[in-house]
């Protein structure tokens, strides 16, 4: 199994950064591919940012030029990453920290709410 903990989010102005993380421990060894999604009020979960474990990288077109993923690895955890620039109201979600090995594990999600 795999444990997915976010951190990171919270209240931030227009035009103001956030950074996001999400711990992965447990069977790490077995992911292949991290994601973030990101929930808002009255919407579909959507896909922000993909990074696969040969460093291939997708930005949904909204979030282009403004997030960043990121991977870091340090001991039996690894850490995912998610900068977040620019933000603007429309970016407002529970942002979940998704992780794909032999099954599909997310994490509990943290809220960011970005006021004009």
């Amino acid at each position: 199994q795999v444990q997915l903990v976010e951190s990171g989010g919270g209240l931030v102005q227009a035009g103001g950064s956030l950074r996001l993380s999400c711990a992965a421990s447990g069977r790490i060894f077995s992911i292949d591919v991290m994601s973030w999604y990101r929930q808002a009020p009255g919407k579909q979960r959507e896909l922000v940012a993909t990074l696969t474990s040969g460093g291939t990288i997708y930005y949904a077109d909204s979030v282009k030029g403004r997030f960043t993923i990121s991977r870091d690895n340090a001991g039996n955890t690894v850490y995912l990453y998610l900068q977040m620039n620019s933000l603007t109201p429309e970016d407002t979600a529970v942002y979940y920290c998704h992780a794909r090995s032999y099954l599909l594990h997310w994490g509990q999600g943290t809220q960011v709410t970005v006021s004009s």
